[in-house]
């Protein structure tokens, strides 16, 4: 799948994604909801943190420390 993205048109991108999502692994697994953010908090060595919500545990090793209130902020303005 080749990949570009257009910020104008981030409708289609997300309608396509919840598409491909549903036909390569099936329904069950389609997102009720995707948030376009500019990156994914990662430890130094490239590791995405995991972790849910508040819950992300070890931000002391965070890459970008700044990313994760970006990240808050996208769902805060999404949920308005």
């Amino acid at each position: 799948m080749e990949f570009s993205y257009d910020p104008s048109n981030e409708g289609a991108l997300l309608k396509e994604l919840v598409l491909q999502v549903r036909k390569v692994i099936g329904p069950f697994a389609a997102p009720k909801k995707i948030y376009v953010v500019p990156d994914l908090p990662k430890t130094r060595s490239g590791k995405i943190v995991a972790g849910e919500g508040d819950q992300l545990g070890d931000l002391s090793t965070i890459a970008e420390p700044g990313i994760v209130e970006k990240i808050k902020d996208k769902v805060a303005e999404s949920q308005k």
